[in-house]
């Protein structure tokens, strides 16, 4: 007699159309019931259109009918409540006490390092007025929706990604809201999104310690923050800030990152320090969380993201993250129990 496990594997071979996730990655397998020969598969819609639905039960059935034993399938669809699909271990918040720092430029980073470990990955672009995650990562897609809420657009390695630039008619167009608005669309962006199965949510803030923090940091069950400096001498009190409002809200620093920490000269094998000293280990100090990386100002790296292409970024600091943030996030979850 068949298994559901063995069910389980064979759906996961099944890609929906569309949004080239599977139903396992969507969550949409609500329940499998298996008597004697009759296998019953209970989906959730998940914003897919009929066609897709009527698509992905014929695929069950052709797929599911060559395990031996097994006789008649059934498929049945049914809508959800907007957001019980989405099932996120860890929500990692990226934000820094000012702009102009790097701080989409981290957020890609750690959700591309994360992917290279083979880890289910997905950014929500908070950044609801100054949005470059889409241009980043190559994305022009709109996402697909139904009334039970839109799916994330999948990047070229499987990064699912909303941003407010996903749903505007120009790429170019301003969002001229007031906090309140640029709030609840964040929310949204939460609660609407089939965001699946997820190992880690990267939240992509606003600079500063306004509506749009403030909001992510009271809604969301995020796992920690990660503050993203450069080594100038306003960032000492600017990283203060944001410590302070991330301790305020009981939000853990998960770590702070160094950006434009330098400027390296192959030809004079020399690192100029552009914007002065590094302020890594100080910074490191005043939030009482590790100092998870120095990224020097890299122009490949630049070209890259201008590209659409910082998926193809290979340099150390990518494997370091990769390596770095699941061990802290771990701690940190065996410290709360």
């Amino acid at each position: 007699m068949v298994t559901e496990k063995q069910v389980r594997e064979e759906l996961e071979g099944i890609m929906v159309p569309g949004v080239m996730r599977s139903l396992g990655g969507l969550n949409a397998i609500r329940e499998i019931d298996i008597k004697k020969k009759k296998i019953t598969i209970a989906l959730a819609t998940a914003a897919m259109s009929p066609i897709v639905q009527e698509w992905i039960k014929a695929k069950i059935i052709k797929t599911l009918g060559g395990l031996p034993g097994v006789g008649e399938i059934e498929v049945k669809y049914s809508e959800v409540v907007t957001g019980e699909l989405s099932n996120v271990k860890n929500i990692i918040a990226i934000m820094s006490g000012k702009g102009g720092v790097g701080k989409s430029l981290v957020a890609g980073m750690m959700a591309v390092a994360l992917r290279s470990k083979g880890y289910e990955v997905g950014i929500l672009d908070a950044d609801i007025t100054g949005p470059s995650i889409p241009k980043m990562f190559g994305i022009s897609e709109k996402p697909i929706g139904s009334s039970t809420g839109i799916m994330p657009v999948l990047s070229r390695t499987g990064i699912g990604v909303m941003s407010i630039n996903l749903l505007l008619p120009q790429e170019d167009e301003a969002v001229i809201w007031r906090g309140p608005i640029i709030a609840k669309a964040i929310t949204q962006f939460w609660e609407d999104v089939h965001w699946g199965n997820l190992d880690y949510l990267i939240i992509d803030l606003p600079p500063g310690t306004a509506d749009v923090p403030l909001t992510v940091m009271q809604s969301f069950p995020i796992s920690g923050v990660i503050i993203v400096f450069t080594p100038q001498d306003l960032t000492a009190m600017i990283v203060r800030k944001a410590v302070n409002m991330a301790r305020k809200m009981g939000k853990k620093v998960l770590g702070v990152f160094e950006n434009m920490s330098y400027l390296y000269i192959p030809e004079l094998d020399k690192k100029i320090e552009l914007f002065g000293k590094s302020r890594g280990k100080e910074m490191s100090e005043a939030a009482e969380a590790p100092l998870l990386g120095q990224l020097g100002v890299d122009p490949r790296l630049a070209a890259l993201c201008d590209e659409g292409n910082i998926e193809q970024y290979d340099g150390e600091i990518i494997k370091s993250l990769g390596d770095s943030i699941p061990k802290i996030v771990t701690k940190e979850m065996k410290g709360k129990k």
